[in-house]
């Protein structure tokens, strides 16, 4: 009873936020648990993770079909600061994803963390919650050099 209790409080503060990703997300977790399949939750649970990668990564590749963004655009990106930062942030963040999984597969305890702060970042600062993922990461890349700091 808490797990609806819970998702209904992140339903509510969405709906509170404006925040329409989060409300749809969590009727869609709310739809598949009220309607007791709980093996399509576990396999939405298992697998989702990788649905929306591929839903993210090929709505980011739609200005490339479409045309507005070119080989030379791309290569143009390399040529000014931002271009520059943004090529480095998009590689450390897709490499703090790639350690975010493990660290969750490996230390589930730590997943309440991710979530409890990446709603706060989508509640009080209008963040969008692509961000455990990433959290999980930057939590790897903290607790490395805590350890090597040992």
């Amino acid at each position: 009873m808490s797990e609806y209790l819970t998702l209904g409080a992140v339903l509510i503060l969405s709906i509170i936020g404006h925040n329409m990703t989060v409300v749809y997300a969590a009727v869609i977790v709310l739809a598949i648990k009220f309607f007791g399949t709980g093996e399509m939750l576990n396999y939405f649970g298992s697998h989702g993770l990788n649905f929306g990668i591929i839903i993210l990564t090929a709505a980011i590749l739609v200005p490339i079909a479409n045309g507005t963004v070119t080989i030379s655009n791309m290569i143009d990106s390399f040529k000014t600061p931002i271009g520059i930062v943004a090529v480095i942030a998009g590689l450390l963040a897709a490499i703090s994803g790639g350690l975010g999984v493990p660290l969750m597969q490996e230390n589930p305890n730590v997943i309440p963390a991710l979530i409890v702060g990446t709603m706060a970042g989508v509640f009080f600062f209008k963040g969008i919650a692509v961000g455990p993922l990433i959290a999980a990461g930057f939590t790897y890349f903290v607790m490395a050099i805590f350890e090597h700091l040992k």
